[in-house]
């Protein structure tokens, strides 16, 4: 087995604390805004086409050459710095339909159309990736499949830190 640098083995532990937040149900937007004494903002940073990754196109039993509209964002609380990064990937069947209003949504939340008088269905993974701890969530909504990935970045973990430490 390679030897991981101490560094990388420390990023890559899940505290209990953040691993609540990673299996946690219902809208992250509404459970940040709490977080965040009624502080929230979206930043979107980038919206584009591309083409579902292999393993995307299989969690959401769609061909793999299928087109999506991919919405990436920064989710801030009550701190300067961002953190989640999100990434919204939306095959161009459900945007034919009625996800369609999610590519037009521009720095509104995702959640608050998502989870407005409704509970979709959801089937989760759990992953680390480069930026840190995510969540890849596959959401069935009026009939329509798309994945909401949010990765908690080191701000967010720092910050959930520090609550539970003041208690």
């Amino acid at each position: 087995m390679p030897n991981i640098p101490s560094k990388l083995k420390q990023e890559k532990i899940l505290t209990p604390e953040l691993k609540k937040w990673l299996y946690a149900s219902g809208s992250l937007t509404q459970q940040l805004t709490d977080l965040a004494s009624g502080q929230f903002r979206v930043d979107p940073t980038k919206e584009h086409f591309q083409r579902l990754s292999f393993i995307d196109s299989q969690w959401m039993n769609m061909p793999h050459a299928h087109t999506a509209w991919v919405r990436e964002s920064l989710l801030y609380g009550c701190e300067a710095e961002p953190w989640v990064k999100a990434k919204s990937i939306f095959p161009i069947l459900s945007l034919q339909k009625k996800a369609r209003i999610f590519q037009h949504i521009g720095t509104k939340p995702i959640g608050k159309f998502l989870f407005q008088r409704t509970n979709p269905a959801c089937e989760r993974r759990v992953i680390y990736l480069e930026d840190g701890w995510t969540r890849q969530s596959c959401y069935v909504w009026h009939g329509c499949k798309f994945i909401v990935q949010e990765t908690f970045l080191t701000t967010f973990e720092n910050f959930i830190k520090k609550q539970n430490e003041q208690g």
